[in-house]
């Protein structure tokens, strides 16, 4: 991982990115709001389908929990709205095509598979407290399991 990854305890870095409908967002218009902020490498593979649903299973609870799900990959805004239909998903996925989001939280970078070395999005969901202060950094995450990993935080 990048050591310029936000680490617990430290103000979220604020940006302003493209959603799967091209309309900008801005993170700090989220504040008074929990955040889940996750960072995934590519729609529609196994791992990301799986953690998209995830969030998606547990959407109504991290809801009522007053949380916002904010998914963030380097697919395009047309990749997004194929992935979102598909499996239904309630929340809004960044575009973020030129890297800016993904550098700017640290999680984009050198990585391995079968051998072979490639620049990706390493999988990361960063908690975020409705004051806009990380409260908890998933490095390793249960995709099958992270809508429950993430609502726990949340409830404390």
């Amino acid at each position: 991982m990048s050591d310029t990854m936000p680490q617990a305890g430290q103000p979220a870095p604020d940006f302003t990115a493209a959603t799967e409908t091209g309309e900008p967002i801005t993170l700090s218009d989220y504040r008074g709001q929990w955040i889940i902020l996750y960072f995934y490498p590519k729609d529609n593979t196994p791992g990301c389908t799986k953690e998209a649903c995830s969030l998606r299973d547990s959407h109504a609870a991290l809801a009522g929990a007053n949380a916002v799900v904010l998914g963030v990959s380097t697919d395009s805004a047309a990749s997004h709205q194929k992935f979102i239909t598909k499996f239904g998903l309630p929340f809004t996925l960044i575009a973020d095509t030129d890297k800016a989001v993904s550098t700017l939280y640290g999680v984009y970078g050198e990585k391995s598979l079968y051998g072979k070395s490639f620049l990706g999005i390493k999988r990361t969901t960063f908690v975020i407290d409705p004051e806009g202060v990380i409260r908890k950094v998933f490095t390793k995450v249960n995709v099958s399991q992270h809508g429950e990993e993430v609502l726990a935080v949340i409830q404390g």
